[in-house]
This record gives structure tokens, sequence and C-alpha cells, in this order.
């Protein structure tokens, strides 16, 4: 974070200095919100969760080195006492981002939002120094600590923004005011929060709405509810997309031998080929945002292809592709799971598994619940076991409770006889039998919602472990 003093904080949060013998003191290193990450010249932010209160670690970050506490109640060492810790956490994002002048670049969506801002930097990285969201951290508290990380050498600041209801990414916006805000897609995640679509389009959409005159919105013109998000910006609109009026978009899409997206990226400087590192053709569409951002911001569209054509994943747990020695390849999208990532995971499987099968090799598809969609969740369920039918998967194994034997279900009334799916209890159960009946060539997706927590399946099978019950971490 740029230097700041005690008594700047202070007054840029309305706060009161408790225990703070010198206000002149600099907060010169991050803003933290675990005492175990706090380096010298540190600010600690103190939350009372529901399991660990941080004003419990005051003591311990200050004698790791924190200069003060933004803290709720005086804690016995330097600190800063706020109302809310939330709220003057997100003052204090905004006051440093006005200072810095970066250019922000903030995104939203139902899919696709962490490998998209992680494609984003990579391109932006290499025009300039760049800060941008590690892993999902988009909400009230991890958007502002990410703004908080920029320095005076950033140029630009990529911010992700989740929501779960109306309202919340208009609040984001108003802490961190982007002069870039790209909406990628409406879908079904968090439907069951929402009630519809159209809700969804309308919190997604106020990214738009607070876009300034002199700032660009970038929509995506091959979905309906986000083109239609033009008509709420006074922003210039750029669309991006497969639709031939699409000002960046995607020519020629197809997937490799292996099952890795190909296309010619055209902009309005001109067109070059691309081949990305990701895997299953959903990333067009987000290589594409990427690509309408980095053109926003002044690459070449040949800057822009070769950025994209190295690019990889930042984030754990999204399509990683792993093989292992035995010649297994694993891939473990268990990070998150809505229905349209689940539809694509399953399509990128079966475009992977063509190249195997050469060898002989077989797919696996190892699913679990799609979390928060309501009264859809059968419906959606059942759609995800009859595509991994239709798409020729050699073995659904759905793990876990009810929504595990609705994919099940579907799978069996799309016409997955015997051995061809099975609905297992819970992941040591899966790793079991994928350890007995795995062999040389067979690629398996692991993929479900979060709290499943599924991904115990993809590392238990990375694992040098062979015999007995893996440690599931």
């Amino acid at each position: 974070m740029i230097a700041l003093s005690l008594a700047e904080i202070a007054e840029i949060v309305g706060g009161q200095p408790h225990d703070t013998p010198d206000l002149s003191a600099l907060v010169t290193g991050p803003v933290v919100i675990d005492s175990r990450e706090v380096r010298q010249g540190a600010l600690f932010a103190a939350f009372a969760g529901e399991r660990v209160d941080g004003h419990d670690y005051a003591r311990r970050a200050v004698e790791e080195g924190a200069v003060a506490v933004l803290a709720a109640r005086p804690v016995g060492v330097p600190a800063i006492v706020v109302d809310d810790v939330v709220a003057a956490l997100g003052t204090l994002a905004r006051t440093v981002v006005e200072r810095l002048g970066t250019t922000v670049v903030a995104l939203t969506g139902s899919a696709g939002k962490t490998s998209t801002k992680d494609l984003i930097a990579q391109l932006l990285e290499r025009k300039a120094p760049t800060v941008w969201t590690p892993g999902s951290f988009n909400n009230e508290i991890g958007l502002p600590l990410t703004a908080l990380s920029a320095t005076a050498e950033t140029r630009h600041l990529v911010l992700e923004m989740g929501a779960r209801g109306i309202g919340h990414i208009h609040y984001l916006a108003e802490l961190t005011p982007p002069r870039i805000g790209l909406v990628l897609n409406v879908g079904s995640a968090h439907i069951g929060e929402f009630g519809s679509r159209e809700a969804i389009a309308q919190a997604k959409g106020e990214l738009v709405e607070v876009l300034p005159e002199d700032g660009v919105a970038v929509l995506n013109a091959d979905d309906p509810l986000v083109r239609a998000m033009a008509s709420r910006t006074k922003a210039r609109v750029l669309l991006f997309g497969e639709a031939p009026d699409a000002d960046v978009r995607g020519e020629n899409v197809r997937l490799t031998d292996d099952g890795r997206p190909a296309f010619a990226l055209r902009t309005p400087t001109g067109c070059s080929d691309v081949t990305l590192r990701l895997y299953g053709e959903h990333h067009v569409s987000n290589a594409l945002a990427a690509a309408a951002v980095a053109h926003e911001l002044g690459m070449s569209v040949t800057e822009i292809a070769d950025a994209l054509s190295g690019a990889g994943s930042l984030s754990r747990w999204r399509m990683e592709v792993t093989e292992r020695p035995d010649g297994v390849t694993v891939v473990n999208d268990a990070y998150n799971a809505n229905p349209e990532s689940m539809r694509a995971a399953l399509r990128a499987l079966a475009a992977m598994g063509k190249a195997s099968r050469a060898g002989g090799g077989r797919t696996w598809a190892v699913l679990g619940q799609m979390a928060e969609l309501g009264d859809a969740s059968l419906a959606e369920h059942d759609a995800v076991g009859r595509l991994a039918v239709r798409l020729n998967v050699s073995k659904l194994v759905a793990v876990g409770g009810r929504e595990a034997s609705w994919l099940q279900l579907g799978a069996y009334n799309e016409g997955s006889w015997g051995e061809e799916s099975v609905h297992v209890s819970d992941a040591q159960a899966a790793v079991d039998l994928l350890r007995s009946e795995l062999r040389p060539g067979d690629v398996v997706l692991v993929k479900a919602s979060r709290s499943v927590g599924l991904e115990k399946v993809a590392l238990a099978l990375l694992d040098n472990a062979t015999e007995g019950e893996v440690a599931v971490r």
C-alpha cells in the first residue's frame, strides 16, 4: 500500500486512535486480515468471524511487525477503532485508489470470472505493472484488500466482483470506481438466491451503470441479457464474442486434438491466430473478453494473441490438467460448479477423451452437487447427468447425497446402463473406486461446487500414496 500515517488513516476512516503514541508512524506494508500474513509495516484489520475473532490476534500481529490494528474495539495495542471494520476498509481502499490514479478494470458474470481475470492480468502485466484479485477474492472484504495491495507503480488494477444479491456489485464498484467494466455472461449460478436469470442480469448490470461517460462497458455480444446492458450505461460500449458485429471477435473457432481452443482473433487493428493453453471451448469467450480489455488499453492484436497463447491459469482447481506417470490424466475443476460451467467441463472432457482414446483411454466424470440452484436443482442435475451420456463419457461417478442421485438418475434415464454410471456416498468412496479401476490413458474430470470439497478426490489421485485411505486435505 502507498505510505499513510496512522493520523491520515484515522481521518480517512473516521476512526479513533487508541494506544497510539506516535500518530506519525507510517503504514507501508500490506493490509492483512490473517495475523500469520503480517509483514513489517502492515496494517492488521481485525474481523469477528463465526469461529475466530481477529481482535484476539491483535497483539500477535503487532509483535510480528504490524504498525497498528484496524479494529471495532480497543485491543491494548496501537489501533484505529471504528464502528464498522468492513466499511472502514472499503473507505480506505477508495481513497488509496483515487490517490494512485491507476486504471481500474472490474469484471463480473455468472461463470468464468476468475479464469478471465487471470487472463486479463497476464495480458496487462506485459504492458505495465498490474495488480489483480487473488483467486476469487471478490467480496466486500477481498476486493478492498486487493485494491490496497496496489503501489505507486501499479498502472492496472483488475478486480473481480461477485454478487449475492441486488446492490452488491453497485457497492463494490463504488469502493473502487472502474473505468472499464466487463460483464461476461448471465447464467444460472445463484439462481436459487436471485430467483430468475433476469434478476441476475439486473444485479450484474449494476457494474455498467456506475461507469463514467469516458469509461468503457465491455459486453458479451453472444449473450442477449448482457448485450441489452448497453442501454443501462452512459459509457462507450465495446462488444466481444463470436457474433459478426462484435468489435473483438473470434473466428474459425475449433478445438485442437487434445481439447484446447484455437481461433482467429480479430480486433479493430487486425487479425492474429490464437491457440490457448487452457482446455475447453468455454475459454474462447473468456479469452475474447480479456482481449477486448487489452485492446482498449492499447495492446496490438499480435501482442494480445501472443500473450493469450502463452497464458495459463493463475488460480487453483480450475481445469488443472495433470498427467500421472502411469498415463492417467486428472482434470481438477473442483473449485466451483454451476450448470453452464458443468456443461463446458463435460464437453472439454469429451474432447480430451477423443485424443486419448487412440491409446484406449476412457473418460470419467466425477461430479457432485451444484449448489444454490433452488427449485431448478432437480432439473439441472438431471440435465447434467443426461449430457454426460450424450457426450459418450465412459463412466459417470456421482458423489454425495440427493443431488448426486439426481445426476445418476439423469444418466440412467438417458440410457446409461450397467456400470456406465454409479452413485457413491463420499469422496473416499470415489477415490477407492477410481484407484481400483483407472488404467493408463484414462482422463478423469473432477467437478462440483466448492462446498462439496470434491478437490479431495483429485488431490488423492495425484497423491504419491497408493495404498490405504488417502488423507482428505
